[in-house]
């Protein structure tokens, strides 16, 4: 699940900083391995009980698994938007994340969402049509 796409600028992290975002990106390789059903029971699991991400805390996570995994600045949009939610409930809140597709040209794609708009994503909303989704608990 990988579109293709520039790598972003990466910013620097402090040490200090940078450990728990290498631990949802470890985290977040070995749940892109799993089949989907598995994946969404794990991911809706792990959002019990956290409150809906803004889009600031949704950014802030996504620019830090971004710097500190080269593979998620590239095209590990599965790996990417996984290790985001996951540093995201690690900070006690949860975003929407959505895997899907588009038709022309077949492409599928996994991303984050907060408050309703996509977080980091060149696209512009309704690119991808949602097929699996697992949204903060309201």
């Amino acid at each position: 699940m990988s579109t293709p796409a520039a790598l972003v600028k990466r910013r620097k992290l402090p040490f200090h900083r940078r450990v728990l975002p290498l631990v949802a990106v470890g985290v977040a390789r070995l749940l892109s391995r799993t089949k989907p059903a598995r994946l969404r029971a794990i991911l809706s699991y792990a959002r019990r009980g956290a409150a809906p991400a803004t889009v600031e805390q949704a950014m802030a996570a996504r620019q830090a698994v971004v710097a500190v995994s080269q593979r998620c600045a590239g095209q590990a949009c599965l790996q990417r938007s996984i290790a985001t939610a996951l540093l995201c409930r690690a900070r006690g809140s949860w975003p929407t994340w959505c895997t899907g597709v588009r038709t022309s040209p077949f492409e599928a794609h996994a991303w984050i969402e907060a408050e309703g708009r996509l977080i980091g994503e060149p696209y512009p909303d309704g690119h991808y049509r949602p097929l699996l989704t697992v949204p903060p608990v309201s």
